[in-house]
């Protein structure tokens, strides 16, 4: 009696491990997902950001080669931030635990 119930417990316990892991698995494929669309989201961003800028200034009016030159620049630029933002964030999570 006691076995069998050890062995449906044992049963339960696969069971619930194995929806953990399909769900840890289902969590890394959403914040991937989430990760991807924040970078394009912060594309077309800084892709307005500039346009919105050219057509305020129209010193360049029509300089295409000028205006995307801007757009790579201002990426990089937000990379750069990003970047900047991601190792503080993992600075202060070092010094936390340690």
């Amino acid at each position: 009696q006691n076995e069998k119930e050890l062995q449906n417990v044992m049963k339960q316990q696969e069971a619930k491990m194995f929806q953990l892991i399909d769900q840890s698995g289902e969590v890394s494929r959403l914040k991937t997902e989430i990760s991807q669309l924040k970078r394009s989201l912060q594309r077309a961003e800084t892709e307005a950001k500039v346009l919105w800028e050219e057509l305020r200034g129209k010193e360049h009016q029509g300089d295409t080669a000028y205006v995307q030159e801007r757009v790579m620049l201002r990426r990089e630029l937000d990379k750069l931030r990003v970047l900047l933002m991601e190792k503080e964030n993992e600075n202060l999570r070092l010094t936390d635990k340690y």
